[in-house]
């Protein structure tokens, strides 16, 4: 007793909710994310909190824990309670008794962050909201997927604007136990932990275990007693601390992860990485193949990728995560010896081609992952020219195997309650094709009551800033007076990265004035959106843009909204006439806020980068060229601003204000329609789980089947062969090539021309060494351009020498270019880059 200061010497109790009968099943529904996606269960919560807000964040556990006894007892008694919560009970039991479609090839997940709902603090942007959606959308497909991450005691920070204008960030610690985790115990009560050796030491983690839907999520926790205090803080705070500590979240989550599928005893057919975060999920399965299945590292490593994907969202090198070698070796230099491979030969695995690079995430996953994709067509295209196109010397970009699966959003979290009322065939598929049913005057009634909830929370956001920043009350309250739910609104909401150009639009502030400030045909503009803490050059962007919304001509018509959120995100995406995104090309990956956008009657305003390219269509949103016009940059910024300054004054404004006697905008309308019903269809994660499963994933489970079945007999077999190659093949010689029908005069369309190429394959087997003609041509640009490729053909050999035989049909004039490669080819390679021998003759 603290008797001597005569303070209180307090005790803590907990006190549980006293439910009785079917409200014991409330808890139940709170624990399981499903709700979060379901309108008719989070209204069902907010009911018992009496909360008839607009709010999008509504956290049930803690409306559970919030409410009295006496409004329980009330609940009891409330027949339409009852009945409702009976109804979504049914629905919810009856989805999670539905089993696993056993046609489909079970995965384990691995991401960094996942953006599930605003009540877990553990994503920063769109990569941890795609990966969200993507657990949401494999739960309700049917398929047997497991999530693996890390569970962040403080998050991503919180954003806070300051009067002049600068970004602070605080981060704020969640309670573990008031979220819908459930710690994993063993048998005995203790947390079940896996350890990770690194530096000398060994570093736990326990295991959290999250419901979302019919999919488990474990997320890995390393504050623990018995880790130091640095090693605690690994799984502080998304993307935080140094270099140093990166690595080691990247470790946790990678080793970590693998380690705790092993534990649980989840076996998984496919190992889909998220980004090269999740890298070092192989190396610790090429540990355990080599340890428990006598295989050795290359055979190990067939197996690996046989089963591995590797999608990659950064088209920017510089977003790539790498590590000195020095750092590598300290934490992991315990690695080689358990793969039976030299040190040297280790780091090569994150590493290109030159000795003196960083070693690279994103390599690593490259080369241990049969499967690459980017996140939309042009993002695949710009990976091959510009990321990858060093790994497989030998090869053009465009012969690389790096594919695509363009990125999608998951509609029943994303789409507003109205329109999931109108268009509904069933939650999880929707049939845009209804909106051709609904009159004019319902689609914008619906347009009308999601911007007044936009408006309603603008006003509250601005409300709780007027406290905070210690704002000037007149400011504060002219910008509630002046943002208007009549007027023509541009959202524009997400990461400030210099490369998103988020100030693109103040390049011409006197036009811009004209435009805001029309008389008749006013537009107003709504700004969200986190810069990393590290990027200057973000914060920059934001400042301007805060100072610029606070000149007496933009009050209340500029507005930055801080700490942008998920639920801040719903409102914009669904409150917005316009989304507007002008990325610097082409280094916008995907992009999703758009896609958003699009299921809620929000026309973009778009450069045609990312996901735009493919989603763009005429008369149902607008888009700036994909090309460049200037190399300039700065010319071209004022190009791009210009573009959009035109477009707003000559489309779009007039478009959205010319209204019929109803005072509905007809053409508007139309777009709408049109976007609905062509755009949205093609980018909800349904359409992106099906294009992962068939591109991918059935390709995937075929082919591991092979390589491991009686005791990974192909996998020995097919490393076996690479290592012949990798030995013999430099020793092949090229004893002639005869291209005189080539040489002889001026070639003629249709004609045929042959000719040979004359190989020594020094014991190699003739099935072992392709031969091939390469055609190609000059682009305005110099670049070359592959137009042909022509098989050879083995025709004879005698001892150790073949003939290839060419021929060669002209299709039209002009200058070509050819030459030969060799290659080597098998009957398991997956492509040709599978195998890196190749060789220009």
């Amino acid at each position: 007793m603290n008797i001597d200061k005569n303070l209180p010497d307090w005790h803590t109790v907990n006190i549980q909710p006293n439910y009785t009968g079917k409200l014991k099943k409330l808890e139940e529904l709170s624990r399981n994310l499903w709700w979060s996606w379901n309108l008719e269960a989070v209204e069902l919560f907010k009911y018992i909190a009496k909360d008839t807000s607009a709010n999008s964040c509504t956290d049930p556990l803690a409306i559970l824990k919030s409410v009295t006894q006496e409004r329980f007892e009330e609940l009891e008694k409330d027949t339409f309670f009852i009945k409702k919560f009976d109804k979504i009970y049914k629905k919810f039991e009856t989805y999670m008794q539905t089993p696993f479609d056993k046609n489909l090839p079970s995965v384990a997940y691995f991401s960094m962050e996942y953006g599930i709902s605003c009540i877990l603090k553990i994503y920063s942007g769109g990569l941890g909201v795609l990966a969200g959606d993507y657990l949401k959308q494999a739960s309700d497909s049917g398929y047997d997927m497991t999530g693996i991450g890390l569970f962040y005691r403080q998050g991503y920070f919180t954003q806070q604007i300051s009067p002049n204008g600068d970004q602070d960030e605080t981060y704020e610690s969640q309670r573990f136990m008031d979220t819908p985790a459930e710690l994993v115990k063993d048998k005995n009560g203790d947390a079940l932990t896996v350890s990770i050796e690194a530096d000398g030491r060994t570093i736990y983690a326990q295991i959290w275990k999250i419901n979302v839907g019919r999919i488990t999520l474990y997320l890995l926790d390393t504050d623990r007693n018995d880790n130091s205090d640095a090693d605690k803080a690994i799984t502080y705070r998304l993307y935080g601390g140094d270099n140093e500590n990166r690595l080691k979240q990247e470790m946790v989550l990678g080793i970590g992860g693998i380690k705790t599928l092993n534990l649980l005893g989840i076996e998984k057919d496919i190992f889909h990485l998220n980004e090269g975060h999740a890298a070092f999920t192989a190396l610790e399965r090429l540990r355990q193949l080599t340890a428990n299945n006598n295989l050795n590292f290359n055979e190990a490593l067939e197996a690996v990728r046989a089963s591995n994907l590797f999608t990659t969202h950064t088209p920017v090198p510089a977003g790539h995560d790498a590590f000195p070698e020095d750092l590598i070796m300290r934490y992991m230099g315990y690695y080689p010896e358990k793969l039976g491979i030299s040190p040297e030969k280790f780091i090569s695995l994150g590493k290109e081609n030159d000795k003196s690079e960083k070693f690279s995430m994103s390599v690593l996953a490259a080369g241990t992952s049969q499967e690459i994709n980017g996140v939309s067509k042009l993002h695949g295209e710009v990976s091959r020219k510009f990321i990858f196109n060093n790994m497989w010397p030998g090869y053009f970009p465009e012969e690389l195997h790096i594919g695509y699966v363009t990125n999608g959003v998951h509609y029943s979290t994303w789409a507003s309650k109205y329109w999931q009322k109108h268009l509904k065939k069933d939650t999880e598929n929707p049939d845009f094709e209804e909106i051709y049913k609904m009159s004019d005057d319902e689609i914008w009634e619906i347009r009308k009551k999601q911007k007044q909830q936009l408006v309603n929370s603008i006003q509250n956001i601005i409300e709780t800033v007027k406290i905070s920043r210690n704002e000037n009350p007149k400011h504060i309250i002219k910008i509630q007076n002046t943002f208007d739910k009549k007027v023509l609104t541009v959202g524009f909401a997400r990461r400030f990265a210099t490369y998103k150009r988020g100030n693109l639009i103040f390049k011409d502030l006197e036009r811009l004035n004209k435009i805001i400030n029309n008389p008749e045909f006013p537009v107003q503009f709504v700004f969200a959106g986190k810069a990393h803490p590290n990027d200057g050059g973000g914060k920059a962007i934001i400042k301007e843009i805060t100072e610029i919304s606070k000149r007496p001509e933009f009050i209340g018509k500029i507005i930055f909204l801080e700490n942008y959120n998920l639920s801040l995100a719903k409102e914009l995406i669904k409150g917005v006439d316009v989304w507007l995104n002008t990325p610097t090309r082409p280094l916008e990956a995907s992009g999703t806020s758009g896609m958003k956008a699009v299921m809620n009657g929000v026309l973009n305003f778009s450069v045609l980068d990312g996901w735009w390219v493919e989603g763009y269509k005429e008369n149902a949103g607008w888009a700036l060229a994909q090309e460049n016009t200037y190399k300039n940059e700065e010319l071209q910024n004022e190009y791009d601003a210009e573009q959009i300054y035109q477009t707003l004054e000559t489309e779009i404004i007039p478009l959205y204000y010319k209204r019929n006697n109803k005072g509905i905008p007809e053409g508007w309308v139309r777009y709408i329609k049109k976007c609905m019903s062509e755009i949205a269809p093609e980018f909800t994660t349904e359409r992106m789980i099906n294009d992962y499963k068939n591109k991918y994933y059935l390709k995937l489970k075929h082919r591991f089947g092979i390589l491991s079945a009686n005791n990974f007999e192909k996998a020995k077999e097919y490393a076996g062969w690479k290592e012949k190659i990798a030995s013999e093949g430099e020793k092949i010689k090229t004893v002639s090539i005869n291209v005189s029908e080539l040489t002889n005069g001026t070639l003629i369309p249709g004609e045929t021309y042959t000719g040979e190429v004359i190989l020594d394959i020094n014991g190699l087997k003739t099935e072992d060494i392709g031969v091939e003609m390469v055609i190609s041509e000059s682009a305005p640009s110099g670049e070359l351009l592959i137009t042909d490729i022509i098989p050879l053909k083995p025709e004879h050999s005698e001892n150790s020498k073949v003939k290839y035989i060419f021929e060669f049909v002209p299709s039209k004039p002009g200058s070509v270019n050819y030459a030969f490669r060799m290659f080597a080819k098998h009957p398991l390679s997956a492509h040709r880059q599978d195998c890196p021998f190749v060789r220009w003759l």
